[in-house]
């Protein structure tokens, strides 16, 4: 199926083979994920088709959903209810590989959480906001951060007005858009992860809940952030949902309107592929609606034309150590550089699985005879460099050697033994 490249413009495209409360979506390996409960569908752009994958191990709704390394990793959430009909929250982390169609479950969390907006920056996953789904329902400021290749948690600045909310990333800052706290809101939220701060941008012009929010990447479009769908609220239960599409320009501080969705939703979700934008699933209502199956995909303004600051260009890494020689004894040291700032570097020894590190690193439990490595990297900006292939060996100590070695300095303390000797005389 060939996709759109009209700017500003919707296309109603294949729908989801069935649907569910609280479904989430992602974009890995240039597919797109829908998830929830022990459902698993995959979406095919080219094909305009869906096709059922393996479900996550601990079936759950109003979890959190991130993608890394294009592997999508699924938080918290809802697993049901007790014997006292109580709301059991789940502390799961699980990440799924597309390309095994896979499962490994991870450490858990040192918290519960649901319903909390999930972003990544630089190989780390941040937590912020969301809704308790206790009673009293609340909306929360939680800010907790996840670093995926130590496995550790830490706790962040909370952000100033709770709110259960929509967020988009750009230059490594995170912005929180209106959402419910207290009551409906119409802030912009901004929280930098570089100095663990926050501040406030322009607010969203109509303030929604329950809608959905995309950012562009300025691959094959201006970067900018899509909040899409949603309600006012006015209604009460019987609340209608909105078509509409408002877009916030990070980089100048604006709003302007796209055009309208197709089909009016609230409760959806949104995946972006290449610059474009997918719509998935949502109600037409608040209560008493059915869950929709409806898939449209958004091609936004400026599409075809990267983003001035788009950095496409692959970091370039030099590999210091090991070198094309010989090395003795089971480990060495690896050491290399990186041109820029990357999110992520890992590296590969032989044809094993490629290994997560921080920087220089010792290599162990290597085996005699020869090995490949090659160093991997990814910058913020998403862009895979990888180093040039080094063909290293590996040999036991030279024994031989190191016993004619201690032979000659034998020889060397005994003539000095007699020549001492012969001077006392």
């Amino acid at each position: 199926m060939v996709a759109s490249t009209k700017e500003n413009t919707w296309e109603i495209l294949a729908p989801l083979p069935e649907t569910g409360s609280e479904m989430r979506a992602a974009a890995a390996n240039g597919k797109i994920y829908v998830m929830s409960g022990s459902r698993n569908f995959e979406y095919d752009p080219k094909l305009n088709e869906w096709t059922t994958k393996t479900p996550m191990p601990s079936p759950r709704k109003w979890f959190d959903i991130a993608v890394y390394q294009n592997k999508i990793y699924t938080i918290g959430g809802i697993l049901g209810f007790d014997e006292e009909n109580e709301i059991i929250i789940s502390n799961a982390i699980e990440v799924y590989d597309p390309s095994t169609d896979t499962w490994k479950i991870l450490s858990p969390m040192p918290i519960n959480t649901s319903a909390v907006d999930a972003c990544v920056v630089n190989g780390k996953i941040y937590l912020i906001g969301g809704f308790n789904l206790q009673f009293p329902s609340l909306s929360t400021n939680v800010n907790v951060v996840y670093d995926i290749v130590r496995d550790s948690w830490t706790n962040k600045t909370a952000m100033p007005y709770p709110a259960y909310d929509y967020s988009g990333v750009f230059d490594n800052k995170i912005y929180i858009i209106g959402g419910l706290g207290s009551s409906l809101s119409n802030r912009t939220q901004i929280y930098d992860t570089e100095t663990d701060s926050w501040s406030l941008g322009a607010p969203i012009p109509t303030p929604v809940y329950n809608a959905a929010v995309g950012a562009t990447t300025g691959v094959m479009a201006p970067r900018k952030i899509y909040v899409i769908g949603g309600t006012t609220g006015e209604g009460g239960m019987f609340a209608e949902s909105m078509n509409l599409v408002q877009v916030y320009d990070p980089k100048d501080n604006t709003w302007a309107v796209g055009e309208p969705m197709p089909t009016a939703r609230l409760g959806l979700i949104v995946a972006v592929l290449d610059d474009q934008i997918y719509a998935i699933a949502g109600m037409p209502q608040m209560a008493f609606s059915p869950w929709l199956t409806t898939n449209e995909r958004y091609t936004p303004f400026g599409y075809g034309t990267p983003d001035p600051t788009y950095d496409g260009t692959a970091p370039e890494i030099t590999l210091k150590s090991p070198k094309n020689e010989t090395y003795y004894g089971p480990s060495i040291r690896l050491e290399f550089s990186v041109n820029e700032r990357v999110s992520w570097i890992g590296y590969k020894l032989d044809n094993e699985t490629i290994v997560e590190i921080t920087g220089d690193t010792t290599v162990s439990g290597l085996s005699f005879g020869s090995h490949t490595l090659i160093i991997y990297a990814t910058d913020t900006s998403g862009n895979n460099g990888a180093s040039e292939t080094v063909f290293f060996s590996v040999a036991e100590f030279p024994v031989v050697l190191l016993t004619a070695g201690v032979t000659v300095v034998a020889v060397v303390g005994a003539g000095l033994l007699v020549y001492f000797k012969k001077r006392k005389r």
